[in-house]
């Protein structure tokens, strides 16, 4: 099982990269707001659980997500791996990710980062917010916030899997091809 995070900052392109990632290696697409959506709308007691901290205005804890995502891997036992997309968000997360999967008898292969320059962001946000309809992306104050808060949050996932040298960045910019036949070569030499 291949098993891979990826990580970038709003406007990076993950969505457009996951959706081919997907695609080509036959991977399930893991997002814990998926997750989180469809286990409230199945009722399930984790949902149920999510949904009660959710109406309270709290985060969802570890565990719950956690639960939620060893559900996910015992539903799709054919999958021949899964990508993180949204999870780890903290190094807390990370560890108990790690812990999970090694009681699945797996691992987390590669955490590949897509690396976009604040500007190219920005532009890219900017110009998704005059068709997307999403008001985040279109005021320049709020997406650098975005972009800021990602990158505070998301260097500690990073420096965790750095230790068990599993981080790789990749340039982001480009031509979405060109971005997608980077990230492969890392996935081919790891898979």
């Amino acid at each position: 099982m291949f098993n891979l995070i990826l990580f970038g900052p709003p406007g990076s392109g993950k969505g457009t990269q996951s959706e081919k990632l997907i695609a080509k290696y036959g991977l399930k697409h893991l997002s814990t707001g998926d997750l989180l959506r469809s286990e409230i709308a199945n009722a399930t007691p984790l949902g149920l659980e999510a949904k009660n901290f959710m109406d309270k205005g709290q985060l969802v804890p570890d565990e719950v997500v956690i639960g939620m995502i060893s559900s996910a891997l015992d539903n799709n036992p054919q999958a021949k791996g899964f990508l993180f997309d949204g999870f780890p968000r903290t190094a807390a997360q990370a560890e108990a990710l790690d812990k999970l999967l090694e009681l699945k008898n797996t691992s987390i292969a590669v955490m590949l980062a897509l690396d976009v320059s604040e500007e190219e962001l920005v532009n890219r946000l900017l110009k998704r917010g005059e068709t997307s309809g999403r008001s985040d992306d279109t005021n320049e104050t709020i997406i650098r916030a975005r972009i800021t808060e990602y990158q505070n949050k998301t260097t500690a996932v990073a420096d965790y899997y750095k230790q068990f040298d599993k981080v790789v960045l990749i340039k982001g910019e480009g031509g979405i091809d060109d971005i997608f036949d980077r990230l492969c070569k890392e996935i081919d030499a790891l898979a």
